[in-house]
């Protein structure tokens, strides 16, 4: 079996792998909760001119410029009113970004080990493969696994960046 870096992280060893799961829509996701700085509530963003559909805007997270990605936007879902359960939730990128991505709620923090984690289908339609770590299954619970660092690690985020530096220099 000829596994990725990726599959190679997540099975390397059996105490498990621990996600942050959150909600959009109907669906549960996790993402790597090595990567997760802190959640907030939602507050108002400062909105740039010339981003992605997706940049909800940029904030000021204790100095630092931080970019709120609306991760419903990204994934092509359909949009939503914020509510009291949406919220930021913070991520500290091995690139050394900090960016904050928009959820419908956060529920809790898993721990699934290798057997737990199976391989994406090839066939997903609303989010490429490319991004996805695979399919968490913990009883009757299915979770899409995210690789946060590739989603935002994109060209996409290096010109938010750019954008961000234009408008608050």
């Amino acid at each position: 079996m000829n596994l990725s870096n990726t599959d190679k992280q997540l099975t390397g060893d059996n105490t498990g792998n621990e996600f942050l799961v959150f909600r959009l829509g109907n669906e549960e996701y996790g993402i790597e909760i090595l990567k997760v700085q802190e959640i907030r509530g939602y507050d108002r963003v400062t909105r740039i001119a010339n981003t992605p559909a997706f940049i909800a805007g940029v904030t000021n997270l204790r100095g630092v410029i931080v970019p709120i990605v609306d991760l419903r936007v990204k994934f092509e879902l359909a949009s939503t009113e914020f509510d009291d359960n949406t919220v930021v939730i913070v991520l500290s990128l091995d690139s050394g970004r900090v960016v904050g991505i928009v959820v419908d709620g956060v529920s809790d923090v898993l721990a699934l080990n290798a057997e737990q984690i199976k391989p994406a289908p090839e066939y997903t339609v609303t989010l490429s493969t490319q991004y996805l770590l695979g399919l968490g299954s913990l009883d009757e619970r299915m979770l899409i696994l995210v690789d946060i660092e590739k989603l935002l690690n994109s060209e996409e985020m290096e010109l938010i960046e750019r954008a961000t530096e234009t408008s608050f220099s």
